[in-house]
């Protein structure tokens, strides 16, 4: 009993942030419905969904800036309504519309931010956030000097600057060149093998790239909460595999295969060809052509996408 006891704290003390049946509202309207998730220490979490879906809601209640009307939040143990000094201790915030002072130099801002956290050493640790990320060679300018790109990087330095535990980023490559994108997302990823993140993205071939796994909310409600590849699976409930054949078919002829859903020409000899996810179609496919005597020149699946499998959750 004491064992289960023990394994049971150890358990809630390893979960970052902890989400309980949480609803926020604005007057009449439901911004979140009653939303439940766990991020674990040392995940990268992609939290997804459209314009509106409550991601910007989720993320201000995590870091103190908004309460929810009900339900429960806990940031490394700490109650967010309860404990909001701890919480904001524990957590560095870069929000969508990263807010800086533009008249301020990097290394004055980073000092005023440090300050406010009443950092110890304060000067060595603002030149090891601006070495780590990146800012050396524009350290000596102003905040409004600065492209898109640094301003970012700033935003990001001045989360990381008091060590939090957590890291909470909403759009932190938005507006940012491809280059500067893959620059940011390295550094994510570094960031992440000691901290806990949690990302929210419309990118979502870097969501894919950065994050181990992936909450999609849609309308105040989670969609979907697990590993990419396993939301994937779980709603690419059809599935298409691309085959040529060494002659002429038709779509008819194909649409009459066992399995198969639905045929499309793409070009020449090869098409495409949905099938249930649960119906292994390529025996059927071979056995065809044999009986049309053709040979299968080409045939591979085609795996389906995030972004097909979030169009279709929040459609």
């Amino acid at each position: 009993m004491h064992l289960i006891i023990y394994l049971r704290a150890s358990l809630l003390q390893d979960m970052s942030i902890s989400v309980q049946n949480v609803t926020k509202l604005y007057g009449e309207q439901k911004a979140l419905d009653n939303i439940s998730f766990e991020i674990g220490s040392g995940e990268i979490v992609g939290f997804l969904g459209p314009n509106g879906a409550g991601k910007s809601t989720m993320m201000k209640i995590i870091t103190c800036f908004l309460p929810q009307t009900s339900g429960n939040v806990k940031v490394c143990g700490f109650d967010v309504q309860e404990k909001a000094i701890e919480v904001r201790s524990k957590v560095g915030y870069l929000p969508e519309h990263n807010p800086l002072y533009t008249d301020m130099y990097i290394k004055e801002y980073l000092g005023f931010v440090g300050g406010i956290y009443k950092i110890n050493n304060l000067q060595p640790r603002i030149t090891e956030m601006i070495d780590l990320v990146g800012l050396g060679r524009e350290q000596h300018k102003k905040i409004g000097a600065l492209s898109k790109g640094y301003r970012q990087r700033v935003g990001l330095a001045q989360a990381l600057i008091h060590n939090p535990q957590v890291l909470i980023l909403d759009e932190p490559t938005s507006g940012l060149d491809p280059n500067q994108i893959v620059e940011i997302r390295n550094l994510i990823k570094e960031i992440g093998r000691e901290k806990t993140v949690m990302l929210s993205s419309h990118i979502l071939t870097e969501v894919e790239a950065i994050c181990n796994r992936i909450i999609i909310i849609d309308r105040g409600v989670i969609k979907a909460n697990d590993t990419t590849k396993t939301v994937v699976d779980q709603h690419g409930n059809k599935r298409v595999i691309t085959v040529e054949f060494s002659d002429k078919v038709s779509q008819k002829e194909l649409e009459s295969v066992a399995g198969v859903l639905s045929a499309k020409h793409v070009r020449n000899n090869l098409w495409a060809v949905q099938h249930d996810a649960d119906t292994d179609v390529r025996k059927d496919l071979f056995n065809f052509a044999v009986s049309r005597q053709l040979a299968v020149l080409t045939m591979q699946q085609v795996e389906k996408t995030l972004e097909e499998v979030f169009k279709e959750l929040t459609a």
